[in-house]
């Protein structure tokens, strides 16, 4: 699994009970560094930490069952799109930067299947494939 936005990392400790193992992104450093320290005392040990530019995912590991985004997007990231898994699941809002439609998207023989859920209001998805930086 990929997170897209560690944040306090509470997101991050249910998918680590989830999954087999999460990789997660987060830009803003100090978040990371105290999400990593929680999770860590906590005892988790299925958890990879990235701090850098989410929306172009973390080739690395790829390709990835699921990628998850805590951040609203003006579309959907190429990369993470390239990064997901056959039969993968790609859950991102989409919209402008202050209201999304959250989007669950699936990668089935190489088409991409889009399906949209319902309006939200997420956090401006910043890095080269979303928002500028302000």
């Amino acid at each position: 699994m990929l997170e897209i936005g560690t944040g306090s990392g509470y997101q991050t400790a249910i998918l680590a009970l989830l999954c087999e193992r999460v990789f997660t992104i987060e830009r803003i450093p100090e978040l990371s560094f105290r999400a990593r320290k929680i999770l860590n005392e906590l005892g988790f040990k299925n958890i990879n930490f990235l701090i850098g530019d989410g929306s172009v995912g973390w080739p690395d590991y790829a390709p990835y069952d699921g990628i998850i985004v805590t951040a609203g997007a003006p579309d959907i990231p190429k990369a993470l799109i390239e990064q997901l898994a056959e039969k993968g699941r790609l859950v991102i809002p989409i919209g402008g930067e202050y209201f999304q439609t959250l989007n669950v998207i699936k990668k089935q023989k190489g088409t991409i299947l889009r399906k949209e859920l319902f309006e939200c209001t997420f956090v401006p998805l910043v890095g080269k494939e979303g928002w500028e930086d302000k």
